[in-house]
């Protein structure tokens, strides 16, 4: 422990976020950092608790008592490496993971939680900074070859691993650079895409080899992937939107918020083609369906896009400000959250549900919305029902649909692969991530359906495990 008394004299201190009217000008990362002393008086708050909740509570299994207690007593090669052993890139996370290693800390229970998040990133910049982030190849290789088919968190996490374990790793994607999601899903006002290539250099030195612009299952044939390789990871992603099937769908302005956010990140990179149509919130009323992350990465897209305005809605009751009695620490809070992109000028409203979309000249210029209520019915199920003479109709130019994923797509690789589903159409696999194809694995949303990006690089931890396993025993 840092400090036995740092969190009853210490005040928890958040970073806060760059001034509204500075940062709605442009892409860059919207979040601040403290300076040294600050960081570390923040980590003497952690009371190294007789049963680490936090670790319990983080998806990779941080060592968090350790590390907070390295920052605080200026070790910062300790308190990386501590990081980077549960964690393939922990400066990733640092920026984006939700923690919920802060909500199960046991100061949570007070609402002033250990800034755990942030004092994970400003460790990892400080590793980087003072040189001690260094490239480490594998001293011998085993021969064996594996091909990772995705370059998201996963994918990455699992590449990772298993390069460390002396085989050689390709990591194939489909997009014009690796990241998957990482790097055109997710803003660069909340990751900036020179933090993905920082580590990917890493990568390369270490000896994994990238190779973009490959669309497995038609670049590169079954065949061709079983002759050259001893083991194949899926790491395709839960790719499948989910759609909203109302009259006026198919109207100009109404787009998938992946679409949107990819757009312009490519915009950002300079790498958008100059022939092709933009999707714009510029000057026009932006309606975003769903009120996840996603979601709120649209509101912040659409502001810097220099929308008219910007509502969010969302089909289910709004959270609650604090926990209630059936939602106890440490579990995860089904509670309010408020994104910076939500700070910076948008409408936020719950209950309501889309009925359909009115054009003119086949543009989108209207939606038309109705309150819902929900009610359990005699078996305990909550159904949803329309609020009767609710009905209201919205200016609208450009509606986002983001409503989450449904499944990883299978029309192409999946499908040629001869793969067994589960009941949700993910791809299915054993306690090992192992497929109904024996050298075949699959990690992250592509088996497990679409959730946070630690949750996926836990999953490439337990595939990359078990490929070496499955590798060595053969």
């Amino acid at each position: 422990m840092g400090d036995p008394k740092g969190f009853m004299t210490v005040p928890r201190k958040d970073a806060g976020y760059r001034p509204l009217n500075d940062r709605i000008h442009d892409y860059g990362e919207v979040e601040q950092t403290l300076n040294e002393n600050d960081r570390a008086l923040q980590a003497s708050r952690c009371m190294d608790c007789g049963i680490p909740f936090c670790h319990w509570g983080c998806p990779v299994g941080s060592k968090i008592p350790e590390w907070q207690d390295a920052i605080y007593r200026g070790r910062k090669d300790e308190a990386y490496f501590i990081l980077h052993s549960t964690n393939s890139f922990p400066e990733i996370t640092g920026r984006i993971c939700p923690a919920p290693c802060e909500k199960a800390c046991v100061l949570a229970i007070h609402d002033e939680a250990v800034t755990i998040r942030e004092n994970e990133c400003a460790t990892v910049e400080q590793a980087f900074e003072a040189g001690i982030v260094v490239a480490n190849p594998p001293k011998t290789r085993t021969g064996k070859k594996i091909a990772v088919i995705g370059s998201g968190p996963a994918g990455l996490s699992a590449a990772d691993l298993l390069n460390r374990a002396g085989h050689l790793v390709t990591v194939f994607e489909k997009a014009d650079a690796i990241g998957g999601l990482l790097r055109y899903g997710i803003p660069d006002f909340k990751l900036s895409k020179n933090v993905i290539d920082r580590r990917l250099q890493l990568f390369l030195d270490e000896g994994m080899i990238f190779k973009t612009n490959v669309n497995v299952g038609v670049d590169l044939s079954k065949d061709e992937l079983y002759g050259e390789f001893d083991a194949v990871l899926l790491a395709v992603g839960a790719e499948q939107p989910r759609d909203l099937p109302v009259e006026g769908r198919d109207l100009e302005g109404v787009h998938f918020a992946m679409d949107f956010l990819t757009q312009q990140n490519k915009k950002v990179a300079g790498k958008l083609s100059e022939n092709e149509k933009r999707i714009l919130a510029k000057h026009k009323n932006v309606l975003v369906i769903g009120g996840g992350d996603t979601g709120s990465d649209c509101v912040g897209t659409s502001i810097r896009q220099k929308a008219k305005s910007v509502t969010q809605i969302e089909i289910l009751p709004k959270p609650a400000d604090k926990r209630e009695g059936n939602n106890p620490w440490p579990y995860w809070p089904n509670t309010l959250r408020t994104s910076s992109s939500h700070q910076e000028g948008c409408e936020r409203r719950w209950n309501l549900s889309t009925k359909r979309f009115i054009g003119e000249n086949g543009k989108l210029k209207q939606v038309e919305l109705v309150q819902v209520e929900w009610l359990k019915d005699t078996n305990g199920r909550w159904n949803m029902n329309e609020v009767p003479g609710t009905t209201e109709i919205v200016d609208c130019e450009l509606a986002l649909l983001s409503m989450g994923f449904t499944q990883p797509v299978h029309v192409g690789l999946l499908d040629a692969l001869g793969l067994d589903y589960d009941q949700r159409g993910n791809v299915k696999v054993n306690g090992n991530k192992q497929t109904s194809v024996a050298k075949l694995f699959a990690a992250g949303d592509a088996e497990k359906g679409a959730s946070l990006v630690v949750h996926a690089i836990e999953a490439g931890k337990v595939a990359a495990k078990n490929i070496d396993t499955f590798l060595r025993e053969a």
